[in-house]
């Protein structure tokens, strides 16, 4: 492969000629500027210079050879023409750095809120605002938490409690208790290995790991994390172009993922400020365009999901049907009336679930929303042991599993947790997160009088208040001390 200096590609800096450097190998993006997702700005920042950085948390490796011409590589960066840049530490950094070294022992991590306290600290600012964000106000992202508390247990004594199982199916795949690790997005903003610290956590804890579409590794690196027999399932954002949706699919399939995931409550994407805001940190004043005031404010989230489509619809469910075998889950149901359309057109199950309060800010939690879905549901014949309820969104203790499955639940799946896990302690820190839930979800089974998941019934919560937003309900010092605050723009002035 041809040599390329470093000063040669320095020439190519500009909207006429964008060249870059990407793991040591040359492309020329030029007439890749309009259709980047992110918008040209963000290329032409580093045009004509080296963009590994910046690239990896974003995109998987293999994405340019995917969907990009060969002739946009031109060749290797000769490295002895490569002249170090030193770069000057910001006082920020240099607190996230101390932090880094100051974290506590992960032994003294005793809940999933201290992993979210020390990944505030420790985590760059651009992946706090990404991970951490809600709409608007954040109303939905805190009441996804809170409606758990207006929940509460009615345990049993006097109930031999000696041996404690907990394991259960989802759709017939054993897992060792109720709980997947949900798609998160863009996983090596938090750590440099990204989603296979995901994959590999979810084989020592024997559960199932739902493998996302935006992940920053590829889907071979994933599956190659796995090991033979380890169940994964896949979430699909559906594109526009059905092209692609149909070789996602297939892949996904041919890789041995055994359910596809349809995310169905992005049509367009919810105002995340936190991170919408970082997107004028990363491209300071003199780089944005009046003109382009649309776009240069989206944010990490909305740059890399230009191509989800608007128009999906209930119809195209029979045209998944014909492209695989998997079972379909539909995932971003937030009523009663959309689960039973699930139901009626052919699914095998629904994710209740209001994307982690990421989208419609003041829409109800999922833990709401799920009692009405399971009376509909069965008040309109579905079987609920062939078709599937799960739901997502604020579960921090075990006791929110209990409370879940007592209410009609399969099981729950877990996401920013797992993120902050992974983004303070690798890949012991998310086995952690989840042996934490484990040990307080057997907890709570003892303490409730249960000894089997098939035992835990509705009559064992008590959830008179659970739709009343306004009554008082305990403090959760926990939570809101590591809840990081909406705050407007400020004057450096």
């Amino acid at each position: 492969m041809k040599l390329i200096s470093a000063s040669d590609v320095a020439k190519h800096d500009s909207q006429k000629s964008c060249w870059m450097i990407i793991h040591g190998k040359v492309y020329d993006l030029t007439n890749f500027l309009e259709e980047h997702p992110g918008g040209k700005k963000i290329l032409l920042k580093y045009a004509g210079k080296d963009a590994t950085e910046a690239f990896d948390p974003i995109h998987p490796k293999d994405i340019i050879a995917k969907y990009l011409p060969p002739e946009v590589c031109l060749g290797e960066i000769d490295v002895s023409t490569i002249v170090a840049e030193k770069k000057e530490e910001t006082p920020e950094e240099k607190a996230r750095q101390l932090a880094i070294q100051n974290k506590p022992h992960i032994s003294e991590m005793l809940n999933l809120h201290d992993f979210e306290a020390v990944a505030k600290q420790v985590l760059r600012a651009d992946a706090w605002a990404y991970y951490s964000s809600g709409a608007d106000d954040e109303i939905t992202l805190r009441e996804n938490h809170n409606a758990f508390h207006r929940i509460w247990l009615k345990p049993r004594v006097m109930v031999n409690v000696t041996h404690v199982d907990m394991s259960t199916k989802l759709l017939g795949y054993d897992s060792s208790f109720p709980l997947y690790i949900t798609a998160c997005a863009l996983g090596k903003l938090g750590h440099p290995e990204g989603e296979v610290i995901l994959t590999r956590a979810a084989n020592k804890q024997k559960i199932i790991q739902l493998l996302p579409t935006l992940a920053s590794c590829s889907l071979d690196e994933m599956v190659n994390a796995s090991v033979v027999g380890q169940i994964l399932f896949y979430q699909l954002y559906v594109n526009s172009d059905r092209k692609i949706s149909e070789q996602i699919v297939r892949t996904a399939e041919a890789k041995g993922c055994k359910a596809l995931f349809i995310t169905v409550d992005a049509p367009q994407l919810g105002r995340r400020e936190k991170d919408m805001r970082q997107k004028f940190v990363i491209n300071p004043p003199d780089m944005q365009d009046d003109k382009d005031l649309k776009t240069r404010d989206e944010g990490a989230a909305r740059a890399i999901s230009k191509f989800i489509d608007p128009g999906l619809c209930w119809e195209d469910i029979k045209w998944f049907k014909s492209i695989t075998r998997m079972p379909i889950i539909i995932k971003g149901i937030q009523s009663a009336e959309d689960s039973v359309l699930a139901w009626q057109h052919g699914c095998q199950g629904i994710v209740i679930s209001n994307h982690g309060g990421r989208q419609l800010d003041t829409s109800p939690s999922a833990i709401e929303i799920l009692p009405s879905a399971i009376a509909a549901l069965k008040a309109a014949g579905a079987d609920l042991n062939k078709f599937e309820v799960y739901i997502d969104g604020g579960i921090r203790r075990g006791s929110d599993i209990f409370k879940a499955i007592a209410l009609g639940a399969k099981a729950v799946g877990l996401g920013r947790p797992t993120l902050y896990g992974m983004s303070t302690y690798g890949e012991a820190g998310v086995e952690r997160v989840l042996q934490l839930l484990k040990d307080e979800f057997e907890m709570v089974m003892r303490l409730m009088g249960v000894t089997s998941i098939d035992q835990i019934t509705p009559d064992m919560v008590d959830i008179r208040n659970l739709g009343n937003h306004i009554s008082t309900v305990p403090r959760d010092y926990l939570s809101s001390g590591v809840y990081d605050k909406m705050l407007p723009r400020r004057s450096k002035l």
